[in-house]
């Protein structure tokens, strides 16, 4: 009991690292919670056991592994971006001077990841994860001819994870999570200043909140593993501060710059996430998934306030969406693993209500990865990735904001790295 508890707090020690760096990346939504699961486009994500990450795809499969381990690393992505055909009015119909369009308006980004499993007898495993499930930033040039919509962006999600699972027999296993969750927001836009240059507003707000996930996993015969999570829909109230700066306020006054209370609600969506692996033989495995983001329940953002600018609402008015995946992994020595995928991403934006805070269309996701094991106690997993984004246009336009219309073309690389070590 006493050699438990030490694996525990050196576990604990190791996953509750990634809690201090941000994690931030070019998508609302993130995928790198697991560097294996990179290497082949995520395919396999709730069927595939081949380490402690399973946390996260599927608790259930916890319940496939046999020995204690930790596993931890991090995915850097680097975005670039390219705005093309871009128009920017303002309230009065004129053109928006200055006016630049530089693109790469998204910094490279760390997104970092931890997990243990426990076993407690033969029938209950133990997990804990540390995970970024959903973030974004968009920091824009101070002349950026969209920036009476949104000038900065940055949305950060952290989610602890304590689960549970139940092997009920060789085939059949289940598991339940519940996720502790904090956000923390900040968004920015510049306001048309008339004869006094622009000004802006800022909101900063932060929030903590509760949500589950369960999965479960079956083997019909030794060779095929099917497995389905389902991940909750969390709701949010960031409380904070609306900042305004030399707003304009008609004729010839502005707005007194002061910092007023604030609060913002946001839903972010449940998923339903399916996947299944094959082993064709001793060295090919093949996996196949699908999973339903509901982001129908991210309709809008509404900002209560108690500034003289009263209530501010951004809609959103996403669509539920789509992901698919196929990967291949290939044992080439009991020593080494050769991973490939490609996956499609169906995206939530339509046309009609992209913004500039998050331009993104629908991605075409390419994998390739490796697994090395030196000794039955220790695996290196690296990844590379690219994802290239489908053209996305933005026509955003409103009374006191004007007009800005601009396609944005993003493509992504992600490289990857995870240690896993086991007990």
């Amino acid at each position: 009991m006493h050699n438990n508890r030490n694996k525990l707090a050196i576990a604990i020690a190791a996953v509750s690292a990634a809690i201090s760096t941000s994690a931030a990346a070019g998508g609302f939504q993130l995928n790198e919670q697991s560097v294996s699961a990179q290497g082949t486009s995520f395919a396999g994500r709730t069927s595939n056991v081949t380490d402690a990450s399973i946390v996260f795809g599927n608790p259930a499969g916890m319940s496939f592994l046999d020995r204690t381990q930790v596993t931890a690393g991090a995915t850097y992505l680097d975005v670039n971006s390219d705005i093309d055909n871009a128009a920017g009015t303002t309230a009065l119909g004129t053109p928006v001077t200055p006016g630049t369009n530089e693109g790469d308006m998204v910094p490279g980004k760390t997104v970092p990841f931890g997990y243990f499993v426990q076993p407690i007898n033969d029938h209950l495993h133990f997990g804990l994860g540390v995970y970024a499930p959903f973030g974004v930033i968009t920091d824009y040039e101070s002349r950026f001819e969209g920036r009476y919509f949104g000038s900065y962006s940055d949305v950060e999600v952290i989610t602890v994870q304590p689960t549970l699972s139940i092997k009920f027999n060789d085939q059949f296993s289940a598991g339940f999570g519940v996720t502790y969750n904090r956000i923390d927001g900040e968004l920015e836009k510049a306001t048309y200043g008339g004869p006094f240059g622009d000004g802006s507003v800022n909101v900063q707000g932060d929030d903590e909140a509760w949500g589950f996930t369960f999965g479960l996993m079956y083997k019909p015969v030794e060779s095929t593993t099917l497995g389905v999570t389902y991940r909750s829909d969390v709701d949010y109230t960031l409380d904070g501060d609306l900042r305004t700066r030399n707003v304009y306020a008609g004729g010839t006054r502005t707005l007194p710059d002061a910092t007023y209370d604030a609060s913002l609600d946001i839903t972010l969506p449940e998923t339903i996430d399916f996947s299944v692996t094959h082993d064709v033989n001793d060295r090919w495995t093949l996996m196949a998934g699908a999973a339903l983001v509901k982001w129908s329940s991210f309709d809008r953002l509404v900002i209560a306030n108690d500034s003289p600018l009263g209530t501010r609402t951004e809609v959103q008015d996403y669509d539920d969406a789509w992901q698919y995946a196929l990967g291949t992994a290939y044992q080439v020595s009991p020593a080494w693993v050769l991973r490939a995928g490609i996956a499609y991403d169906d995206s939530p934006i339509r046309d009609a209500v992209r913004t500039v805070r998050v331009p993104s269309g629908d991605r075409t996701i390419y994998s390739l990865g490796a697994g090395w094991t030196p000794v039955p106690d220790l695996t290196l997993d690296v990844a590379y990735t690219y994802i290239d984004e489908a053209t996305a246009s933005v026509d955003e336009a409103s009374r006191t904001a004007g007009r800005y219309r601009a396609d944005y073309h993003n493509k992504i690389h992600g490289i990857g790295g995870q240690l896993t070590y086991r007990f």
